[in-house]
């Protein structure tokens, strides 16, 4: 056999490999030199799919999504967990407290009730028991059952027996207003007869503009003890002006004295007169109580005055009326009433056994009332001083009578 032609046509066949194999690797740009081009092949070719590299990227991004998205429903549903947790802790709080709240208002709904039960069965304790307080009870500021909700001081006194029943704030100083009268009264009947004629005058220019008066009018002549009638009665303070300077005229035998100067004269009587029954806490510097910062006193005072005014027979007479028509000297008639309920038979507030004193009002001093009431043989004093209306110092004067006065 021939070999030779079949090595010419292996060799051709070899040729033509080598030459298919560098221009393959021309075609793609490598450089043949440095690399094989089945190294080539192998390592730098390019994919066949290029667009794979975007698919994966947007599948890449599209998970990262999907991936953020989960985070993000995970995070809202922690959240949710949270706020869920967080609410019911809330609740469960709220209940807790609004159980506490519960339970420690029925504490102190329980505590008030219990409180009221041992007020008012120490309310009928002190009822059915009687209040030992001796004379020297002024100096407390108060004893017995507190029953003064609408005034400044109070007190109530047994007179036969010498006994204070009730006091509170006794000592307290406090305006007099027209109580002072009974002391004007007292200072005027020390120095001045009852039946001498007196006449009206000038003074009448003294009286404060508001005042309570009885309608005397200057010229008018009456009695002594007609004047003092319209002053306690209807607590005429033009009254007070005049017996006040007749009373200083007469005592300093000058008639020549101003009705100014004869005002404070006879001031300095009255002051003289409470120094004498023991009013060693008051001060007066008007007849008629009106407001005046130096002028004052205290209820334990005005008690002494009571007591005093009592034993003067004009003034328990004058004090214990309720009505008069007097008919004066020089022909003039007048119609006086008491300001005193408790003596108006017409009144709800009437007591029968009520048997004077005066009442007494000002700015500065309130609604003040000194009473006196007989009962069983004895008798009785009530002071309230600095109410504030006009009829809570009957209620309450009637509230101590009835609990003392059994």
């Amino acid at each position: 056999m021939n070999i030779k032609p079949l090595a010419a046509i292996v060799c051709a066949a070899f040729l033509l490999s080598g030459c298919a194999i560098v221009k393959t690797a021309d075609y793609y740009g490598y450089d043949t030199d440095l690399i094989s081009s089945q190294e080539k092949a192998t390592k730098d070719i390019p994919s066949e799919k290029p667009e794979s590299d975007t698919d994966t990227a947007v599948q890449s991004k599209d998970e990262k999504k999907a991936a953020s998205s989960k985070a993000e429903k995970k995070a809202e549903s922690s959240k949710t967990e949270k706020k869920t947790t967080s609410s019911n802790k809330e609740k469960k709080a709220a209940s807790s407290a609004a159980s506490k709240a519960s339970a420690s208002k029925a504490a102190v709904s329980s505590k008030a009730s219990s409180s009221t039960a041992s007020e008012s069965t120490s309310s009928q304790q002190e009822e059915n028991t009687s209040t030992d307080i001796t004379e020297s009870a002024p100096e407390e500021e108060s004893s017995g059952e507190t029953m003064n909700t609408v005034c400044y001081s109070s007190l109530f006194y047994s007179l036969d027996d010498d006994e204070l029943l009730y006091s509170d704030t006794i000592d307290g100083t406090c305006a007099p207003a027209s109580l002072t009268k009974l002391l004007t009264a007292a200072a005027v009947l020390k120095y001045v007869d009852p039946n001498e004629i007196v006449t009206v005058g000038t003074e009448q220019y003294l009286v404060n503009a508001g005042s309570s008066v009885c309608n005397i009018a200057i010229g008018n002549r009456l009695t002594v003890y007609d004047l003092l009638t319209g002053m306690l009665m209807s607590s005429g303070n033009d009254a007070a002006y005049t017996a006040a300077v007749t009373t200083a005229r007469s005592v300093y035998g000058d008639e020549e004295l101003s009705d100014q100067e004869a005002v404070e004269r006879f001031c300095g009587l009255m002051n003289e007169l409470a120094g004498e029954i023991g009013m060693t806490d008051s001060y007066f510097t008007t007849p008629d109580g009106w407001d005046d910062g130096a002028q004052h006193t205290t209820a334990s005072d005005l008690l002494k005055l009571a007591k005093y005014t009592l034993d003067i027979p004009e003034i328990r007479s004058i004090a214990g009326t309720f009505e008069k028509s007097v008919i004066f000297d020089s022909g003039e008639s007048l119609y006086w009433t008491n300001t005193n309920y408790l003596l108006n038979p017409y009144s709800a507030y009437y007591c029968a056994d009520c048997i004077g004193m005066k009442t007494g009002t000002t700015g500065s001093a309130g609604a003040c009332l000194i009473a006196a009431f007989e009962k069983d043989g004895k008798t009785y004093i009530s002071v309230v001083t600095g109410c504030y209306s006009d009829t809570d110092r009957f209620d309450l004067t009637l509230e101590l009578y009835r609990k003392f006065c059994k």
